[in-house]
């Protein structure tokens, strides 16, 4: 499948919840890649700030729904970065999710249209690192199933799937900047 050559720098960090995708993305910005924040959790410190009601336990269709948008407006705002551009989920996230609810076909005419690098990093279910919070209420079975709704939904768009090493985040950064060719972009 042709990518654009800008898109071809745009790489995502998918994966199960609770896997290390956060700490990841730390590493890498704390190395000067520009890093771009999981929509998810950008949205239900919103929405719990603002008393919303789109939050994945109250209303899931909207929130998941506005975490497309949010993916959108992300990838049109990456493209003011030069380099890799790393992105803590992403669209192919909210939208198969938002697909599985609802049943609407959304995942592939959006997906096809907005491409990220051929590879896509995902953390494996890690049960010894899964904690819950105040953004993340769901259980370990529930990150479980949305990893493998993933991992079978990549490769239908054209990704390859790329597990991490359950290690530390400083190996994990080197693992994907090796595994993409160093530290400059490249397009491919």
């Amino acid at each position: 499948m042709k990518r654009h050559p800008l898109q071809s720098r745009f790489v995502l960090i998918s994966g199960c919840s609770g896997g290390g995708k956060s700490t990841l993305l730390a590493e890498l910005a704390g190395r000067g890649h520009p890093v771009v924040a999981e929509p998810g959790r950008r949205i239900i410190a919103d929405e719990l700030a603002s008393g919303g009601k789109a939050l994945p336990w109250v209303d899931a269709a909207a929130f998941l729904g506005r975490a497309v948008d949010v993916a959108l407006q992300d990838v049109e705002m990456a493209k003011a970065h030069s380099g890799w551009v790393f992105f803590d989920r992403g669209l192919v996230d909210a939208a198969s999710a938002l697909e599985a609810l609802t049943g609407e076909p959304v995942l592939h005419p959006i997906c096809s249209a907005h491409r990220y690098h051929r590879h896509v990093f995902v953390t494996p279910p890690w049960p010894e690192i899964y904690v819950t919070d105040s953004e993340r209420r769901h259980g370990f079975e529930m990150a479980v199933a949305e990893y493998q709704r993933l991992i079978e939904t990549l490769p239908t768009l054209g990704y390859d799937v790329i597990s991490l090493p359950k290690t530390s985040p400083t190996e994990r950064a080197d693992f994907v900047l090796a595994t993409l060719g160093g530290g400059a972009a490249s397009v491919t």
